[in-house]
């Protein structure tokens, strides 16, 4: 019986990276393919499905960029090699029959040849919802910058006054948001829990990007800490 085997984190160029499953895994069963379920490594979204042989694969884990084997083109094909819009590998995930690949990845630009996000057209994931405001609070700080380098007013923008307030007024910000959320559990209906909830979570992404620390980090941490529960 096969092992079942943890994902494995890719660094470009590192030899290291080679997964020690890699001789596991059955390429027989599609005459030298195996399927390769490409992933926003931080939505969790399914952006396509494509097919790799070994070449390929070594290929994606040496570059740090994915390449598929085309059955049309009968050749290597990198994701991106016409369009610009790569897909950085992050990380690689055999299932459990060692028959399909999942991989992690952040997008360079649209995946889909229509110019969309996801190959999928209509999959929604909430966690899109949370990546998209954590990249909009992003682009406002970024933008702050350049408003105060040109004396431009910034006043316009909540989330910019925020930020040019500086770490007290943030975390008191967030304080008073999860004051709300801590009444409106105790007084209030559902509903407004749930807008409460949202409030304090635009301002927590907001104290995140103040400490440079990003949501995709406090996954991690989650799930490192699932992982050792599993383990205990």
């Amino acid at each position: 019986m096969k092992k079942h085997h943890q994902h494995t984190y890719i660094q470009n160029n590192n030899p290291k990276d080679i997964p020690h499953w890699l001789e596991d895994l059955d390429f027989s069963k599609g005459d030298g393919l195996i399927p390769a379920v490409i992933q926003h490594d931080i939505t969790g979204k399914v952006l396509m499905v494509g097919y790799m042989n070994k070449e390929a694969l070594l290929k994606t884990i040496h570059d740090g960029v994915v390449c598929f084997f085309s059955r049309s083109r009968q050749r290597l094909w990198v994701k991106g090699e016409t369009s610009s819009h790569y897909l950085s590998c992050v990380s690689l995930s055999p299932d459990c029959d060692h028959d399909t690949l999942l991989v992690g990845v952040i997008p360079q630009g649209p995946t889909c040849h229509f110019g969309v996000e996801s190959c999928f057209f209509g999959h929604h994931n909430h966690s899109d919802s949370l990546w998209q405001l954590e990249h909009t609070i992003a682009s406002r700080k970024q933008s702050l910058a350049s408003d105060q380098k040109h004396d431009d007013d910034s006043s316009s923008s909540y989330t910019k006054r925020l930020f040019a307030g500086g770490m007290e007024m943030i975390a008191q910000k967030f304080g008073e948001e999860a004051i709300e959320v801590l009444v409106a559990a105790s007084l209030q209906t559902p509903k407004q829990m749930i807008e409460e909830v949202a409030d304090m979570m635009y301002h927590l992404l907001v104290l995140l990007k103040e400490k440079d620390v990003e949501w995709k980090d406090v996954q991690a941490e989650l799930a490192s800490r699932s992982v050792a529960k599993k383990k205990s």
